[in-house]
């Protein structure tokens, strides 16, 4: 998977559950939240305040060494 800011945190999660961790780490501790599931990284980084493209590196790379 590669994640970009239009992903959506549900298919985020579903897709590897120890990313929310990244999520955790930049303030959003709402993903447990049913409505959290159909917002994207983008969507959820402008409320929250945080850099949606720095979210998305350090996802992917992640993801990367997980292949």
């Amino acid at each position: 998977m590669t994640v970009t800011k239009n992903t959506l945190i549900g298919d985020l999660l579903a897709n590897d559950q120890n990313t929310a961790r990244f999520l955790f780490e930049m303030g959003m501790h709402c993903v447990g939240c049913p409505a959290s599931a159909m917002e994207s990284l983008e969507e959820a980084c402008a409320v929250h305040g945080a850099d949606v493209d720095e979210l998305v590196q350090k996802i992917n790379e992640y993801l990367s060494e997980q292949a």
